[in-house]
């Protein structure tokens, strides 16, 4: 993990260098700091900054378009400043026109993301998995995209294109867009929520020779895929959104309803890491040291 004091990793070649693997790399969703910093103790090469778990966080509000640009870039920027694994980056729809998005990326890249997503949503936008979407003409999804590759000033920082026209228009409409996305410079693409197998399959036949991104939303629209098949059919970037948040939000629940039944949680205590596991894993001692180090003499 990232020492409080010590040069940042760089971790936009290594992403890459992931990326053409032969096995998928698997990106579980943080939503802050500290769940960025467990996914990495967890031993995963990459963290997803979920959009969605980054509104239920700060906003403790549904993921429909309420963040702004910069509420996201700064989650994302203490996000990376506490991990010394890649930091995939949920970017919506890049806050506006291509202008905008021009902003978004250079944002997001002095931020120290190792790649951005940006998706073809009308704003404000909604969570790929929820009714109601619509999406932009494919035309000015593709200008967007195009002005996020000529806005980025490191070639290693990865531009992924989300398409949510599966659910507005049929899959075969998204991966058309997803090809078109393709054409206009992006390294990754992202067909969101399709709703079976057989379509998931259809997305990797048809853009087989790109690097893909599936979207194992827990609960979501599209089935669960065993992890072997995903490789199987050449997805690069597996994504687990949200699991962490639900698990966080469920433990929070049960602490909570021990103290509202007996007064004390007590009952809970033997649960939970004690006072100096969790000081230690969030760097306590270093900060100390530091603190030792630098004092008034």
């Amino acid at each position: 993990m990232s020492d409080f004091l010590g040069s940042p990793t760089p971790t936009r070649p290594r992403l890459r260098q992931l990326l053409d693997s032969a096995a998928p790399v698997l990106a579980p969703g943080a939503y802050d700091s500290l769940s960025a910093r467990l996914v990495e103790a967890a031993g995963f090469d990459a963290a997803y900054m979920t959009g969605f778990g980054t509104s239920a966080s700060l906003l403790g509000r549904p993921d429909v378009g309420l963040l702004t640009a910069t509420e996201m870039t700064d989650n994302a920027r203490r996000m990376a400043a506490a991990v010394d694994v890649p930091l995939i980056a949920d970017a919506d729809t890049g806050y506006g026109n291509p202008l905008n998005v021009i902003r978004t990326v250079r944002d997001y890249e002095r931020a120290g993301v190792a790649a951005i997503q940006l998706e073809d949503q009308v704003a404000p936008k909604r969570c790929g998995h929820m009714e109601g979407k619509a999406v932009v003409p494919v035309t000015d999804m593709v200008a967007k995209l195009e002005a996020a590759v000529a806005a980025r000033t490191d070639p290693d920082l990865l531009i992924i294109a989300r398409t949510d026209a599966a659910a507005v228009d049929g899959l075969d409409a998204a991966i058309d867009r997803a090809l078109r996305y393709a054409d206009a410079g992006a390294d990754l693409l992202f067909v969101e929520a399709p709703a079976s197998i057989d379509e998931v399959r259809a997305v990797a036949t048809r853009l087989k020779g790109h690097r893909l991104v599936f979207n194992w939303v827990e609960g979501g629209r599209t089935p669960p895929v065993p992890l072997d098949v995903l490789g199987e059919l050449g997805f690069a970037l597996v994504l687990f959104p949200i699991g962490a948040l639900l698990a966080a939000t469920r433990s929070i629940q049960d602490f909570l309803a021990t103290i509202v039944r007996d007064g004390t949680p007590a009952a809970a205590l033997s649960r939970l890491p004690s006072f100096d596991e969790f000081t230690g894993f969030i760097g306590l001692s270093e900060v100390n040291e530091l603190g030792s180090r630098f004092a008034d003499r």
